[in-house]
């Protein structure tokens, strides 16, 4: 494949899952800033390895797995920098809202999860907001089925808990 038809392939790519991307992204990090750096760093790493996860069939796994990863050294790192993107790939980033729940109450909701620690939070994300089973989440994760279940419920626990007392 040479390299126009590898950038339109991947052009095309991002166009039609940016949407779903950043939603993930700004579900990992909590904050539009660190979505959109966190997104476009992910995109950088497919973007070099686009042939290989072409081949692969698993796109938007594979790409899952680079922002989880990416989004888990961004926690692990000591100098966490901000910086204000020049692109604005995220032009519309809201909280999701959880089906049932009044506005007021989805909010404290989202914030509870931010508050979550990272693979608890990334597991919550991944099986809830992006409707992923077990397996997938255990696979994007790079953990086995059991510890998914383990962080979803322990966060579940913790956000049951957080939420009894913004409620009380």
């Amino acid at each position: 494949m040479d390299d126009a038809q590898r950038t339109a392939d991947f052009t095309a790519y991002v166009l039609a899952r940016q949407q779903a991307l950043a939603r993930l992204a700004y579900l990992l990090t909590g904050d539009r800033h660190s979505a959109e750096d966190l997104l476009q760093n992910a995109l950088a790493k497919v973007y070099r390895h686009w042939v290989r996860v072409q081949a692969s069939g698993q796109r938007d796994a594979y790409v899952r797995r680079i922002l989880v990863n990416e989004s888990s050294s961004r926690w692990r790192s000591v100098l966490r920098r901000r910086e204000t993107p020049g692109s604005h790939l995220l032009e519309v980033m809201e909280p999701p809202t959880a089906q049932g729940l009044d506005p007021a109450a989805a909010m404290d909701l989202w914030r509870q999860v931010q508050g979550l620690p990272t693979q608890q939070r990334a597991a919550i994300v991944l099986r809830y907001y992006e409707d992923l089973t077990e397996a997938q989440t255990a696979e994007v994760l790079g953990c086995s089925v059991g510890t998914v279940k383990s962080h979803t419920s322990r966060a579940i626990t913790a956000l049951r808990t957080r939420m009894s007392e913004v409620i009380a």
